[in-house]
């Protein structure tokens, strides 16, 4: 494995990249738009495996890459003298009552604890899990990071050129991908390619979930931890900018927000934290998840001898970076490939 293209530019493709590169091999980024645009830059950030309630092997991996976001966040940053905006500012999820799970690093409060830990929640909140080593990062400035630290490490990127399709030698390993400036060859390929797994791979069931989200300038910073409630989360940057977040909708890729989206979290976010209803709309936006059936996560070989799939990530491609980039880098240097467990085929 000396010479490998990755094709996707989002936070998976370029965290696989640097990885790659950083072992030694040379590495060719493949973007058809601008890389870290699409559902990695639509994202909230936020590091939460135990808020989400992920289980089995997708909880391992979820658990283990947030043990690896500080030092993986400490890296880029050294690298590229570019804050990412990491923050372990803990979550509290909204809950009737005390839940069985509430042991080891969890805890519940009740009201009158819950005003302690973030006064101004809404009636509606009578209590909470409190996750305190859950948290967030800003996802856009470290997809900034990311996209600088691969052009330092010598990855090549290329950004607005699209693979269309795969071409084959003889003996049914891949040769080249066409592209719209032509083949691109290399010894393997990595498909990191989210929501648009299926335009490389159809017999790939990963699709789109598409996700409305807004956000609001709260110039007091009032809001401190991430609240996590049904159907609605709040997630608080340090500079004031309130993220709301999120649909989901299963409508291919249909674009756009709606004023039934924008609606809908509005109204979550504000029972959840009434002060939101005075406070300025910054901006709206969507993006498109990559979801499979039962979540699964594809993590390894694909169909052809020389291609491994990335893909799948749906609601947690920000969490699951830093351990993605190290399981597929492992698996294609040999370095205790069987170690890792995986979600999915």
């Amino acid at each position: 494995m000396s010479d490998v293209v990755v094709v996707g530019g989002g936070i998976i493709g370029l965290a696989i990249a640097l990885e790659l590169q950083d072992r030694g091999a040379t590495v060719t980024v493949l973007e058809r738009g601008r890389c870290g645009q699409q559902s990695s830059w639509a994202a909230a950030g936020m590091l939460a495996p135990e808020a989400e309630e992920l289980t089995g092997d997708l909880r391992e991996l979820g658990l283990r890459s947030r043990a690896l976001y500080p030092q993986w966040i400490a890296d880029l940053q050294h690298r590229t003298g570019l804050s990412c905006g990491y923050w372990c500012c803990g979550i509290l999820c909204p809950s009737a009552q005390p839940r069985a799970d509430t042991a080891g690093g969890v805890s519940w409060l009740n009201r009158e604890s819950l005003d302690r830990q973030q006064p101004g929640l809404g009636p509606i909140v009578t209590g909470a899990r409190w996750l305190p080593e859950e948290g967030q990062v800003d996802n856009r400035r470290l997809m900034a990071a990311l996209h600088l630290a691969v052009r330092l490490a010598g990855v090549r990127v290329l950004e607005g050129v699209a693979g269309y399709q795969w071409q084959f030698s003889p003996s049914s390993t891949i040769r080249a991908i066409a592209t719209s400036i032509g083949e691109l060859e290399a010894d393997h390929y990595v498909l990191a390619t989210g929501a648009w797994t299926r335009s490389l791979l159809p017999q790939i069931p990963v699709t789109p979930r598409k996700g409305q989200m807004l956000s609001v300038f709260d110039a007091q910073r009032s809001l401190q931890r991430v609240v996590f409630g049904d159907g609605t989360y709040l997630v608080p940057r340090q500079d004031g900018t309130i993220v709301i977040g999120a649909t989901v909708e299963d409508v291919g890729f249909l674009p756009d927000t709606t004023a039934t989206g924008i609606h809908g979290l509005l109204a979550g976010a504000i029972a959840l934290y009434p002060a939101i209803a005075t406070m300025p709309i910054r901006e709206t936006w969507w993006g498109f998840r990559p979801f499979a059936p039962n979540e699964a996560l594809f993590l390894g070989p694909g169909p052809y001898a020389n291609l491994t799939m990335a893909t799948g990530h749906y609601r947690n491609g920000i969490l699951l970076a830093p351990v993605t980039a190290q399981i597929i880098a492992d698996q294609l240097t040999g370095r205790n490939p069987k170690s890792h467990p995986q979600a999915g085929p």
